[in-house]
């Protein structure tokens, strides 16, 4: 693949992930979808299984942003150990584009938790499990949120 179709398959899933995090949420579940719609790679398991890391992992806020863990889970699909070669060896190279992209990611939004960018996005941290918090967050962040998920998805892309 070229370096204009692969810029122009990661825009088109920059595009989508940004239109799935807006409409219906789930950063990680957004990132694999448009991930599959793209390059393929991720089956529909995967993007189910990857629904309670959303919110920084079963929407707690103290772990890594959902967008960055879906980011990570799709470059896994990709270069990441099978099942059954467990016993051969570590597959460092996974983990070097693994820390490449939170690398990445911490330089662009400051931060690598759900409440460090919840921070960065709108000066507060909120806590997800009350409705109101949860609202108050929805509408602060604006479209800050689908765009670092759109982001994400297009650097995984890239790096693909």
């Amino acid at each position: 693949m070229n370096t204009d179709d692969k810029a122009n398959l990661a825009q088109q899933a920059y595009d989508k992930a940004l239109k799935y995090e807006l409409d219906y949420g789930c950063c990680p579940q957004c990132v694999l979808a448009a991930v599959q719609e793209t390059v393929g790679v991720i089956e529909d398991s995967v993007i189910k299984a990857s629904h309670g890391l959303s919110g920084g992992g079963g929407l707690s806020g103290v772990g890594a942003c959902g967008a960055l863990t879906g980011g990570l889970v799709a470059l896994s699909a990709r270069r990441g150990r099978d099942r059954d070669k467990l016993d051969k060896g570590r597959y460092i190279n996974n983990f070097k584009k693994g820390q490449e992209l939170v690398d990445r990611f911490r330089a662009e939004f400051g931060g690598v938790t759900c409440q460090e960018l919840q921070h960065q996005f709108t000066g507060k941290t909120y806590d997800m499990w009350k409705p109101e918090e949860y609202q108050a967050f929805d509408q602060a962040r604006g479209e800050q949120c689908a765009r670092a998920t759109a982001t994400v998805t297009k650097w995984v892309v890239e790096m693909m």
